[in-house]
């Protein structure tokens, strides 16, 4: 794949971005190589890679635009955590090096669709009415599954499974998976359980009783008021995530999240 014209997306909001965003342009520039900058609220198609300036949430919203075109997505971390990223700021020339070599590989993740929402980590829904319970009902293709006493139901891809999800009890899924992953948010019953279900199955939620209206969000970037089923599958376009040679999934788990590591001694 021939990469000649390269987006550099930052984050305004985010300190030292518009300097790191300046440095990667720099490298582009020296290896001869056509580089924009542009905005994460402003973004635009026609380019053969995206280098994304800033954390997670900056990657979320940049993938979601771009999935639609197949540009693949390369991350340098600004944040806290930088799960989506592959580099930090002062491996920007040898990360750009590899790239530019062809010494990555680009890696399929699928995405979640709800109407003209998208998201490549998760769907929440909340109760309308803030600090109660709700009583969600889940069926998975047309046919009832269960119904949930919880605060609020998360429904996560394998690359959101180390997000939200996780944090509320899930389980983490190895981002190749071809599934999604069903969290109830503190339920009210110790038989309410994170379910993995296929990526070819319609995951429905519902309100019961008199509570109509739900807070949707995807990926904790885009919000909406809900009052009626809402209707979860498969989206017909995925994230082309874009891994350097060597930093795979496991890896970034121990690294991470610290996956296994016993506490320091005190």
């Amino acid at each position: 794949m021939s990469l000649n014209n390269f987006a550099v997306v930052y984050n305004n909001n985010i300190s030292h971005s518009v300097e790191v965003k300046d440095a990667v342009i720099s490298v582009l520039v020296k290896n001869n190589v056509k580089a924009e900058a542009l905005d994460v609220d402003n973004l635009k198609n026609g380019f053969d890679f995206v280098i994304v300036v800033g954390g997670d949430g900056t990657i979320l919203k940049t993938s979601r635009f771009y999935a639609k075109y197949k540009t693949p997505i390369f991350g340098i971390n600004l944040g806290r955590l930088g799960f989506l990223s592959q580099c930090s700021a002062e491996n920007i020339t040898q990360a750009i090096e590899k790239i530019l070599s062809g010494n990555y590989k680009l890696e399929d993740r699928i995405m979640l669709e709800f109407g003209n929402y998208t998201a490549l980590n998760d769907f929440v829904i909340k109760s309308s009415l803030s600090g109660r319970t709700s009583k969600f009902s889940l069926k998975i293709n047309d046919k009832k599954v269960c119904d949930y006493l919880a605060d609020g139901i998360i429904i996560s891809t394998p690359t959101g499974s180390t997000a939200y999800g996780l944090s509320a009890g899930g389980p983490v899924l190895v981002p190749s998976l071809d599934a999604f992953v069903i969290v109830p948010i503190c339920p009210h019953t110790l038989t309410a359980r994170p379910i993995v279900v296929p990526d070819t199955e319609k995951i429905t939620i519902c309100g019961l009783e008199n509570e109509s209206t739900y807070f949707f969000s995807a990926d904790g970037q885009e919000f909406m008021e809900v009052n009626s089923e809402i209707n979860i599958s498969k989206s017909k376009y995925s994230v082309k995530l874009a891994l350097l040679n060597g930093n795979e999934f496991y890896s970034v788990l121990r690294n991470k999240l610290h996956w296994g590591i016993p506490p320091a001694k005190i």
